[in-house]
């Protein structure tokens, strides 16, 4: 709830006194950040009552616009409703040539409610599973992204390094090449610098699989909400920076055709009241399958729901040019140690802080939603006890494998008629989002593309 007593505002400014204007920001359905921009002097009032937004914000398109036939927003007449700062999000903003703050909000009903369809209470719905467990998830993202070169091209194009001693541009991955960070060290400074500012936990930098390509990890917290945050502020502030230092990013599951995809894989693991893992643990040589029956109930329970969760891990029609056999994306029902090619990976750890590692969302998704969904499906494998299959060996050669669903229409098909999510993620929710990205794919799917016209419009 709004903070009557003005404390975490007070030490803003007592810390940033030449702050004059806030970014206020509110996730949507998709996980994009909209908002309002908020005088000092209005932040008392925010802080204390809030600042109204209409309900609708919540279910825009990727576009920004309300999805044509969308029954919400319209014939209840689209009310406005409080949206109150998050604790602990109010924040500098370093990049912006003024002293400016930003703050997350949350969307709450007339009744004084969290908004059903705001993505931040559908996780808290499933954390509140949780807590009925005595259990408390242990979360880490890792987010991929392309830096782009901002020099007007026609066609988007990533930022390559130069080849030392010369202007010309590196063709090649040259996967984990640290040469490749040095040329970015003022951007990534500022990066880190950035997230210092905003408390986001970053921790690794690495050069990825395609030119371009850029991977950052979040360090571990135990606290689900904060992990998402972090990740959307990560993406707010690399695009942010890059735009400073000449170039864009993007976070696209897949803006290039011949070069990987990018991902936000998801670490996590349990701890119970006295704060133990209870996936801690490994087995013996002979016995690869013998984890703790929490960790392999969790696994059971994500592969079982793999297929109703597909709508929200790959939310947008760009996502699905991501998932593929021959990439390091599964949507199969697949497990296994130390393994890339499979769904749900065991990563090399000590006893102690065995976790579980979830690889097919894109970079493009909702964290809330995403997490909402991981969560939901291990929490139906502990409480249902489900084992899951045999698992993927280390070093195991695997053949191109089925996908879970491979096109937008067939992951909303399967989401409609989702079995577990709506227990968890909410009913009323679950056919929102449905509507909301059906009409997005329908209309999508309407638009005639230049693609079109390259490979038929002079031949037929």
């Amino acid at each position: 709830m709004p903070d009557p007593t003005f404390r975490e505002l007070d030490r803003f400014f007592s810390e940033y006194p030449q702050t004059k204007s806030f970014d206020l920001l509110l996730p949507d359905i998709n996980g994009m950040l909209r908002g309002v921009r908020a005088t000092r002097d209005e932040m008392p009032g925010i802080f204390g009552e809030g600042t109204y937004m209409s309900a609708s914000t919540m279910l825009l398109d990727s576009r920004g616009m309300l999805p044509k036939g969308l029954s919400i927003g319209l014939s209840d007449g689209d009310p406005d409703y409080a949206c109150i700062p998050v604790a602990g999000t109010l924040a500098p903003m370093p990049w912006t040539p003024r002293p400016m703050g930003q703050c997350l909000l949350q969307m709450m009903d007339d009744s004084g409610r969290p908004y059903p369809y705001d993505s931040r209470y559908v996780l808290q719905r499933v954390l509140e599973r949780f807590r009925e467990l005595n259990l408390t998830p242990v979360v880490a993202l890792e987010l991929e992204f392309y830096l782009l070169d901002n020099r007007e091209p026609l066609t988007p194009a990533p930022r390559a390094a130069r080849i030392a001693g010369t202007s010309l541009v590196q063709t090649a991955a040259q996967l984990h090449s640290l040469d490749k960070l040095h040329e970015l060290d003022a951007f990534l400074d500022d990066v880190e610098t950035a997230c210092r500012a905003q408390n986001v936990p970053m921790g690794k930098a690495m050069s990825e699989g395609s030119p371009g390509q850029i991977e950052i990890n979040l360090h571990h917290v135990a606290d689900a909400e904060k992990a998402c945050d972090h990740a959307l502020l990560l993406r707010r502030l690399v695009r942010a920076v890059a735009l400073r230092h000449g170039m864009a990013a993007t976070f696209m599951a897949k803006p290039f055709t011949d070069l990987d995809g990018s991902g936000m894989h998801i670490h996590f693991s349990l701890l119970d009241a006295e704060g133990r893992n209870v996936f801690a643990g490994k087995p013996p040589a002979g016995q690869p399958e013998a984890y703790a029956p929490a960790l392999r109930h969790a696994i059971g329970g994500l592969l079982a729901t793999m297929s109703e969760t597909q709508a929200l891990l790959a939310p947008n029609a760009n996502s699905y040019r991501r998932l593929g056999p021959s990439s390091f994306v599964s949507c199969a029902r697949t497990w296994g140690t130390n393994h890339r090619q499979v769904a749900i990976r065991i990563p090399p750890s000590d006893h102690a802080n065995v976790r579980l590692e979830h690889r097919p969302a894109g970079a493009d998704c909702n964290p809330y939603l995403v997490l909402a969904a991981v969560l939901a499906g291990a929490h139906h494998g502990i409480t249902k006890c489900i084992e899951p299959p045999a698992m993927v060996q280390e070093g195991q050669v695997l053949e191109p494998e089925g996908q879970s669903a491979v096109y937008w229409e067939g992951a909303l098909a399967q989401f409609r008629y989702a079995q577990v999510l709506p227990d968890y993620l909410g009913a009323g929710f679950c056919a929102a989002y449905t509507q909301c990205r059906e009409l997005e794919a329908a209309e999508f799917r309407a638009q005639v593309p230049d693609l079109d016209y390259a490979w038929y419009l002079g031949n037929i």
